[in-house]
């Protein structure tokens, strides 16, 4: 399916949130250390509940670890970033089972760096009001997710 990725996350029950979102809808979560908290943390659990089994999580030590791990024996998939500063929405893009959606930290977002390098095939944003500076980490997660699901008939989901 996808593969949602969260670049140094720092609050667990965003992560937490995110869990719960790839168990139920069949993507998997990458998180890029450093974390912002311990997996261990119990706000973290308590926001999973009881999914952390029924979700596919994977712990990268940093961008080039990632990276690797995505592309296994082949070439790395379709990266898509999003930033409040891209122009192109998310709704614009065909996405392919095995994209990965890149997000940033909650308190600063994606580093200019990262959503430049080479790996990136494109910025994207989801749309808000004007004069707001962004949306929760695991919501905006959420809602790449599903509209890369819906493009696919919410395959594998009843």
């Amino acid at each position: 399916m996808f593969h949602v990725v969260l670049l140094h996350p720092e609050i667990p029950p965003d992560t937490g949130n995110a869990i719960r979102m790839v168990a139920c809808t069949g993507a998997s979560l990458h998180l890029v250390e450093p974390l912002g908290f311990v997996l261990d943390d119990a706000r973290l659990r308590r926001a999973g509940l009881d999914y952390h089994d029924l979700a596919r999580v994977h712990v990268h030590a940093d961008l080039p670890a990632l990276w690797e791990a995505l592309a296994g024996d082949g070439p790395l998939p379709r990266v898509y970033a999003f930033s409040t500063a891209a122009t192109t929405r998310y709704t614009d893009v065909a996405y392919a089972p095995g994209d990965a959606l890149l997000f940033g930290r909650e308190s600063t977002g994606l580093p200019e760096e990262v959503q430049r390098a080479p790996q990136v095939t494109e910025r994207l944003r989801i749309p808000m009001v004007p004069g707001r500076r962004s949306l929760n980490l695991s919501n905006s997660a959420a809602i790449a997710v599903h509209e890369a699901w819906r493009q696919h008939g919410f395959a594998g989901g009843a």
